[in-house]
């Protein structure tokens, strides 16, 4: 049956709800059409492109113009894809990474490309702006744990703010798509710039710094909508004007956080991709002095949640490696790389998977041997062994942080469940399962879109209830794992 064909038989058919999920990430973006049963969340990708720094006027920036079209064509794609099969999608959810932001003047135009957080320029800026406010003040009022590249520093670096107004990512496609200028929360969270008791922007620290109180836009919480899509963009992608743009956990890992398949109060996440992001789910935000010198952060959920976290480091390690040895002529398969790093025994080198020595992209390899060196071990340069390194590391470093995260919010944890592409490495879960001493259930690989098109589907009324009666949808229909704790015993020594 033809395309053509098969869009008449469903034309007098009554047409079915999906949701279109714009899932943007440092390396990769995709659109996905999103089906939400009781059975579960069933996704389809309609269309991938990638994405990465480039360097553009002397700094690591993203080419947002060439995302912006790689959406368009996704939505186009999506809208083809749900007529054929007699769907409407209702509404369109955007998520992407944090506190990167564009800037556009008052008629809208964006005046330069974003920079990446992975940029340099905000180092410079965190001794001036810690001059004007006291970095304990600041963690009492935001909560957020101090990184270098967070928005409050980037801002710092802006020479002319005046007529300007900043968009973070995934508001400016919002922007783009709508004609409305607003803030997702969760993503704001992420600013150094929002207050997490009071849940709406810090006044006084725009003040402190000189910054416009209308520098970004007024506040929009997930599962409120942007608005409908601007007609020429409605015409580009074959859409209705009405096709509404929901406000969704627009940060990537809130998305992510509100589709773990937990049937308890008492688990600890970790979002596990590029980047990883450990912790707990809170109803209160944690902002001791002593959460602060562990650097915990503490930033909106969906539904008002706190997301007690901290960065470790991610898979970003392996894939810069991967790249590095693939312009060195050698490409190996990730499974047999990854089944050649478990076959060699534990207790080897581990490094600081966080240390921002590892943020900027380089000769990975030589960097971590070179980090191991500085701790007085060596590491082969073999690529089995520098991957186990990574991986022995990555979950070293998930133990320490939950084990902190229990003590400082006075909250056991009984299970760990892993979301995100590190849930497919069954190395990574097991090592995870032993430092950490409990269970890990694993999945699902794709959370971000899923907790994206549930926001989605519960604003549109196809689901219903708090995040423990959209979380049971995902349980329902989602593919598990589960690793349990071992014991490793060799050459006589219990480790």
């Amino acid at each position: 049956m033809s395309t053509a064909e098969a869009a008449a038989n469903t034309a007098q058919a009554p047409a079915r709800a999906v949701f279109a999920a714009v899932d943007i990430g440092a390396s990769s973006g995709r659109v996905m059409l999103g089906r939400v049963s009781p059975a579960g969340v069933a996704l389809e990708t309609v269309h991938r492109f990638p994405n990465g720094v480039v360097e553009i006027d002397g700094g690591l920036r993203w080419n947002f113009d060439a995302l912006y079209a790689e959406v368009l064509e996704g939505l186009k794609a999506a809208a083809a894809v749900a007529a054929v099969q007699g769907e409407t999608i209702a509404s369109i959810g955007i998520d992407t990474w944090a506190v990167d932001y564009g800037l556009v003047d008052k008629a809208g135009e964006l005046v330069a490309q974003p920079y990446s957080y992975r940029d340099d320029r905000s180092r410079a800026a965190v001794a001036p702006v810690h001059a004007k406010l006291d970095p304990a003040r600041l963690y009492q009022a935001t909560g957020l744990q101090f990184l270098q590249f967070n928005t409050i520093y980037q801002l710092a670096t802006e020479r002319d703010l005046a007529g300007l107004q900043a968009l973070l990512i995934p508001d400016l496609i919002a922007f783009r798509l709508t004609g409305k200028r607003r803030t997702e929360a969760t993503n704001a969270s992420t600013t150094g710039l929002f207050d997490a008791v009071a849940g709406e922007w810090a006044t006084e620290f725009f003040a402190a710094l000189g910054l416009r109180k209308d520098l970004f836009p007024p506040l929009i919480q997930p599962g409120e909508a942007y608005g409908g899509l601007l007609p020429d963009v409605a015409a580009a992608v074959g859409l209705s004007r009405e096709t509404q743009v929901v406000a969704v956990g627009s940060h990537d890992t809130a998305s992510a956080v509100a589709a773990v398949p937990a049937d308890t109060e008492d688990f600890a996440y970790i979002s596990s991709g590029t980047w990883s992001l450990v912790g707990l789910e809170l109803k209160h935000p944690v902002l001791t002095e002593a959460s602060r010198e562990a650097n915990f952060t503490n930033e909106r959920g969906v539904d008002g949640t706190i997301r007690y976290l901290r960065n470790v480091g991610g898979l970003w390690l392996l894939s810069e490696c991967q790249r590095t040895w693939a312009g060195e002529g050698f490409q190996p398969d990730l499974a047999a790389l990854l089944a050649a790093a478990a076959a060699l025994p534990a207790g080897g080198p581990q490094i600081n998977a966080d240390d921002p020595y590892f943020i900027a992209p380089d000769n990975m390899p030589e960097r971590i041997r070179a980090a191991v060196r500085r701790t007085g071990d060596l590491l082969p340069n073999d690529p089995a062994a520098i991957t186990r390194c990574i991986m022995d590391s990555l979950a070293t470093g998930y133990a320490k942080t939950i084990t902190a995260a229990e003590r400082l919010a006075g909250r056991p944890v009984d299970v760990v469940h892993v979301v995100g592409g590190g849930s497919q490495n069954s190395l990574l879960c097991q090592l995870t399962a032993n430092a950490t001493g409990r269970p890990v259930v694993a999945g699902p690989v794709e959370a971000t879109a899923m907790g994206n098109v549930l926001v989605q589907a519960r604003a549109a009324g196809a689901a219903a209830g708090g995040l423990a009666e959209l979380r049971s949808i995902i349980a329902a229909g989602a593919s598990l794992r589960r690793f349990e704790p071992l014991i490793i015993v060799r050459q006589g020594n219990v480790r």
